[in-house]
């Protein structure tokens, strides 16, 4: 006798990579690694490659909306995970059908600059983001230079990050994962803040010295809602997303890929 069994289910809503490191592409390979059944509605494709990006078109907000509720209205989904999201209509968009859904996790990655240092974010779109998107989440993800952007000050010292991730949650988002990998040193330690607990919890990691850093924060977003979809606890899923990245970093630099920033390797656990 069979018994029938059921995916872990995560949506990915992003922009597209044609080369394949980062946006909607990282987050399918890295829901897939990660052990849950991804899905996609894509906000904007775009020519991209290890250099950079060199153009961007935008999805019909339509069509972006479709897509969503396709997904949700026959799969569903356990957890979703944002990315890209270029405009402010784009944003209302989603939090509309994300409110009308309600699915149950919801971890935002606020990209706005590429590795490559393109902007992906338009400048209206940022206060957008931090009033409409942030207050939504589950988790929010940003990196040093996005949390200086959305907090409008610079963080130069351990003291500032620790303010900087209270601050964050003055968004209403629920946990505050503060990426620290473009600090100095050979340590990166990123801070998981817990708002409901105020538990502060340090997550160190040794620097990996590498140049193929190509879609990371994808990546790791990706890989927590994955986990959070699995049904582990915030910080259960983020300490797991962390592990993922940290050896998909190690793995992927003994790869040679393009002429820029190559990405990580997504499936280090299952081919080398």
């Amino acid at each position: 006798m069979s018994t029938t069994q059921h995916y872990s289910k995560a949506l990915t809503i992003a922009g597209s990579d044609s080369g394949g490191g980062a946006g909607i592409q990282a987050d399918l390979k890295s829901f897939s690694a990660n052990g849950v059944y991804g899905m996609s509605a894509i906000t904007a494709i775009t020519a991209q490659n290890t250099k950079g990006v060199q153009a961007i078109h935008p999805v019909p907000v339509d069509i972006i909306q479709k897509q969503i509720a396709s997904v949700m209205e026959d799969i569903g989904a356990d957890a979703v995970k944002t990315g890209m999201l270029h405009s402010s209509e784009v944003i209302h968009a989603i939090r509309a059908r994300l409110d009308h859904y309600r699915p149950p996790y919801l971890v935002v990655d606020p990209v706005m600059v590429a590795t490559s240092g393109d902007k992906l974010l338009e400048d209206e779109a940022i206060e957008t983001m931090i009033h409409v998107m942030l207050p939504q989440a589950t988790l929010i993800t940003p990196n040093l230079p996005e949390a200086e952007v959305i907090l409008g000050r610079k963080l130069e010292t351990p003291q500032q990050t620790q303010q900087a991730a209270r601050d964050l949650a003055k968004t209403g988002a629920r946990g505050i994962l503060l990426k620290s990998g473009h600090s100095k040193g050979n340590e990166v330690t990123d801070l998981l803040y817990l708002p409901e607990s105020d538990r502060m919890v340090e997550l160190p990691k040794k620097r990996i010295h590498t140049q193929n850093t190509h879609g990371t924060g994808c990546t790791l977003a990706s890989a927590i809602a994955a986990w959070l979809a699995r049904g582990l606890s915030l910080e259960q899923a983020s300490r797991k997303g962390l592990d993922y990245t940290h050896y998909a970093l190690q793995q992927g630099a003994n790869y040679h890929l393009g002429q820029g920033n190559g990405p990580v390797h997504h499936f280090y656990q299952f081919w080398s």
